[in-house]
């Protein structure tokens, strides 16, 4: 087998993990929402951009467009992937999706990481806010042999 089918296998793997990551991520995601109460939404409005993974094993940061998010335009942001420590991530894997607990519906595209484009900073294309309103952003990641989402 050559360098650059292994390589593909790997990537291939790498990829069916992360979605199962994310699937678990989404079912976990949208049972929260179901069972969250209505009222008071401002109240549970979290609107840091960097937080820690759930697990606290990464540091993960989202960078909008620099115009900022536009309604009904496909945007490409980028994720920043870091140690606990601050220290970016290099060649990991992320997926980005979201949706609007309010409404009860996800994003109208499929966003796609297009890799790394500086140390830690990966590329996410296809992201389409198609409303105002309250929108939930779910980071799964996958590096240093280990997964976790925020």
């Amino acid at each position: 087998m050559n360098n650059t089918a292994a390589r593909e296998m790997r990537q291939t793997r790498a990829m069916t993990v992360t979605h199962r990551i994310v699937l678990a991520a989404l079912v976990a995601w949208l049972a929260g929402c179901a069972a969250a109460p209505s009222s008071a939404p401002a109240a549970r409005l979290d609107l840091a951009l960097e937080k820690p993974s759930r697990d606290g094993k990464f540091r993960v940061a989202l960078v909008p467009p620099r115009d900022g998010p536009a309604v009904n335009r496909i945007d490409s942001w980028s994720i920043r992937l870091m140690t606990p420590a601050g220290e970016p991530i290099r060649n990991g894997l992320v997926y980005l999706n979201g949706g609007m607990p309010e409404h009860g519906h996800g994003l109208p595209t499929r966003p796609r990481t297009y890799g790394e484009v500086a140390p830690g900073l990966y590329q996410v294309d296809g992201v389409k806010l198609s409303m105002t309103g309250w929108w939930e952003m779910l980071v799964a990641i996958q590096a240093n042999g280990t997964e976790d989402f925020a």
